[in-house]
């Protein structure tokens, strides 16, 4: 249940971050050079209704970069957290098979992923809207030792993960975690 306890809290923070979003910002940019605002929220509630489709033994409806946001992101992120965490709570989530862009992964494997997306984007929304504070640093702290113990250098390709980025040892956490995964 550790797994599922950080996907709910990256849940609640990116929620919070989401709550802040005024409307007049979603053109704005991001640590994520391809994508202005909307269009990463877009991609994070995507991803939190495909996993939750996927955890369900469901098709999802439309594919990750269609319009999931329509007139109401906030709205959108609200009702995709709550399908999300829904789906991960239930007693077999984690002995699921998740199909991804790049082939099937164990539910466990599955999990990892989902909690990447949901605290590094998180904190590029963060980032972009000026809401730093609202992150949480001991979660950032807990998802860079995980990538660390994993190791990324598989995963730096366009599109993934850039080359680490440096920052001093002394930036809080969320830059460290950021520059981890090639964010300048």
């Amino acid at each position: 249940m550790n797994m599922i306890n950080r996907i709910d809290r990256a849940i609640d923070m990116s929620g919070g971050i989401v709550e802040g979003i005024a409307a007049e910002h979603m053109s704005a940019p991001t640590p994520c050079p391809e994508w202005d605002l909307r269009e990463l929220l877009n991609h994070l509630v995507g991803g939190m209704n495909i996993f939750a489709a996927q955890l369900l033994g469901l098709t999802p409806d439309r594919d990750h970069h269609d319009d999931w946001l329509g007139t109401d992101p906030q709205g959108a992120y609200v009702e995709a957290a709550e399908l999300d965490r829904a789906a991960w709570h239930r007693p077999d989530a984690l002995e699921q098979t998740v199909r991804l862009g790049f082939g099937a992964v164990p539910g466990p494997m599955a999990a990892v992923i989902h909690l990447t997306e949901l605290v590094v984007h998180g904190v590029d929304l963060a980032v972009a809207t000026g809401q730093e504070r609202l992150v949480d640093e001991q979660l950032c702290a807990e998802m860079l030792a995980i990538m660390r113990e994993m190791g990324l250098e598989n995963f730096r390709v366009p599109g993934m993960f850039g080359p680490e980025v440096e920052v001093p040892a002394d930036a809080p956490t969320y830059r460290r975690l950021l520059a981890y995964v090639g964010r300048a």
